[in-house]
């Protein structure tokens, strides 16, 4: 079978970003497939690029890289453009390549351009891969106000929608979100994975901290993943006499430089940046941690994320505290690999922590478990075969 995967963020383990389409991809080469995937320049990756488009193999996986720089850091403006460059330089291959099965993978929505571009003049089968609400998401944040924007971007999603033979949402929630409004859509939920054999192996750690003293947050540092939460709880920490915890930010965006300064200006001298690192070396300071700080802004839309940090998170044997109020709150319960707080109230953190903190047998048995349960739940190999099951029925269908 001949795949063809439109993602603008793909990164091997050697980048700072999520994996999931690298090891997908591997997995299915590995089973006799031939992939390709068509990405840009993301700034967490570990991708380069010379000329307009760079043809690179990677553990069998054909990537053309446009060399278009996207990041986070960017205008809105600035990164609608990118995003809108990468539509129409992936719609020629979308036009050109042989392929059996195409895979368009948003966020951004646009890139159901290129998608539909297959679907409507190749005539080739279209899978559509849900990362987030989108746009609903940009719509609750305030992101998206323009009321004709809004209603375009809602026709365009459903577009992409009924133009799929398939739906894959990376969660439970996102799933039964689109079943719900596109009831005649086939959809089902694969979620992010872990590298278990990456995280799980104990790592060499040479960090600046001491092991265990510190909670960690890694990923990107700005408005959706509620960053300032984490400055208001460390300061909650520092007026409870605790001082001895840290909390650890490795990562970076658009709110970086201005929590930095606050928290320069404010004395909160328990907090530590870090700058960006390859997933390789931040292992080891995961798993040195007693716990993993996953917040996110406190709106219902967000309770359907699948953040990969909460599966490495787990993987690397930590115990998880975050904020969502849906399948993740629900799994940690069952499960009880962690804790969910209120993403409004800081305090509730700051009492999870220390509870952590000063049951250190407690924190690592929870980690333990988190361990066996990402084990179970959430290997790559597994979760890519699940994909990979989805496809083939949906090249089968094509075939008869």
């Amino acid at each position: 079978m001949r795949i063809l995967y439109l993602y603008q963020y793909f990164s091997t383990s050697e980048g700072a970003w999520g994996t999931r389409v690298y090891e997908f991809a591997k997995n299915w080469v590995e089973h006799g497939h031939e992939v390709t995937v068509i990405s840009t320049i993301y700034a967490k990756s570990d991708l380069k690029a010379k000329g307009l488009v760079s043809h690179q193999v990677m553990d069998g996986i054909h990537v053309k890289v446009i060399n278009i720089l996207i990041d986070n850091r960017q205008s809105a403006l600035k990164r609608i453009f990118t995003f809108l460059q990468y539509a129409a330089v992936s719609s020629w291959y979308a036009l050109t390549l042989k392929a059996d099965v195409v895979i368009a993978s948003s966020g951004p929505i646009t890139v159901g351009i290129p998608g539909l571009v297959a679907r409507w003049i190749r005539e080739r089968k279209l899978v559509f891969e849900a990362r987030d609400l989108w746009p609903e998401g940009a719509v609750k944040m305030g992101l998206l106000k323009n009321k004709i924007l809004v209603r375009l971007a809602y026709w365009f999603e459903a577009v992409c929608y009924k133009n799929s033979v398939a739906i894959i949402g990376l969660s439970p929630g996102i799933q039964q979100h689109i079943q719900q409004r596109f009831p005649k859509a086939s959809v089902y939920s694969v979620t992010n994975a872990a590298n278990i054999s990456l995280f799980a192996n104990p790592q060499p750690y040479k960090g600046i901290l001491k092991s265990f003293s510190y909670a960690i947050y890694f990923g990107n540092i700005g408005l959706v993943n509620h960053s300032s939460y984490l400055l208001d709880t460390a300061t909650l920490l520092l007026k409870n006499n605790r001082a001895d915890i840290k909390i650890l930010l490795i990562g970076d965006g658009q709110l970086k430089q201005e929590l930095k300064e606050r928290a320069n200006y404010e004395k909160i001298s328990n907090v530590i940046f870090l700058d960006l690192m390859p997933k390789s070396v931040l292992v080891a300071y995961i798993q040195n941690a007693f716990a993993s700080v996953i917040p996110l802004k406190p709106l219902p839309v967000f309770d359907t994320s699948s953040p990969n940090k909460f599966f490495e998170s787990m993987a690397a044997g930590v115990p998880v505290i975050q904020t969502t109020q849906g399948w993740i709150k629900e799994f940690i319960e069952e499960h009880k690999v962690g804790f969910t707080v209120d993403g409004n109230d800081p305090q509730q953190l700051v009492d999870k922590l220390i509870y952590l903190k000063d049951n250190p047998s407690y924190a690592r048995e929870m980690g333990i478990k988190a361990g066996i349960i990402a084990t179970k739940f959430f290997d790559k190999d597994f979760l890519a075969n699940q994909m990979l099951t989805i496809l083939k029925s949906v090249h089968r269908n094509e075939q008869q």
